[in-house]
């Protein structure tokens, strides 16, 4: 056979890992960086609204007058968590979908790859040996459908898992505008 995977194929394949491996490490540090960004400035919202509705309390004339300024503050820290919970949801979902794209785009490289070394095993197979050729065809197209099957009940997946997680949030505001108005 004279298909031989020589060092320059191997220092091709090693250094577009490597260039995966680089763009998958820095989607991970973008999210985390992301995350961390939201998480300081929800903590710096939160205790500058914490600072001011305690100052409203301690300023407020009557025991009634405080007790409304309390129950004031739970509807706007209600949505600011729902709005906090989006924006996590958000980074996260952004950051999955990149790594998705990465990693599809080096399976169908690798599965190219797998089907240009059965082709060519095919066109060099000895005589008689028909049988095992084509059985490996079908298998490498079946673990195929099966990936995009896989690939596309994922896809779902995440599609119906956000939009649950919208509803709830949806929901979580609405209870707390009601409970807010009955307050």
């Amino acid at each position: 056979m004279t298909n031989t995977f020589t060092a320059e194929q191997f220092a091709t394949t090693s250094k577009a890992n490597i260039k995966a491996l680089e763009t998958l490490t820095g989607n991970a540090f973008g999210g985390m960086e992301k995350l961390l960004e939201l998480n300081l400035a929800a903590s710096k919202a939160m205790m500058s609204d914490s600072f001011g509705s305690i100052k409203a309390i301690l300023g407020a004339k009557d025991p009634q007058e405080a007790m409304a300024l309390q129950a004031a503050m739970f509807q706007p820290l209600a949505e600011k968590s729902v709005a906090y919970s989006r924006h996590v949801i958000a980074i996260t979902t952004e950051s999955g979908a990149e790594f998705t794209k990465a990693f599809e785009a080096k399976m169908a490289e690798t599965q190219d790859g797998f089907g240009s070394l059965v082709d060519s095993l095919a066109k060099n197979a000895p005589a008689g040996s028909e049988t095992a050729v084509a059985f490996l065809k079908t298998t490498m197209a079946a673990s195929q459908n099966a990936i995009a099957s896989a690939k596309t009940s994922a896809k779902k997946a995440a599609e119906a898992v956000q939009a649950n997680l919208t509803a709830v949030s949806d929901q979580a505001i609405k209870a707390s505008t009601s409970a807010y108005k009955k307050a």
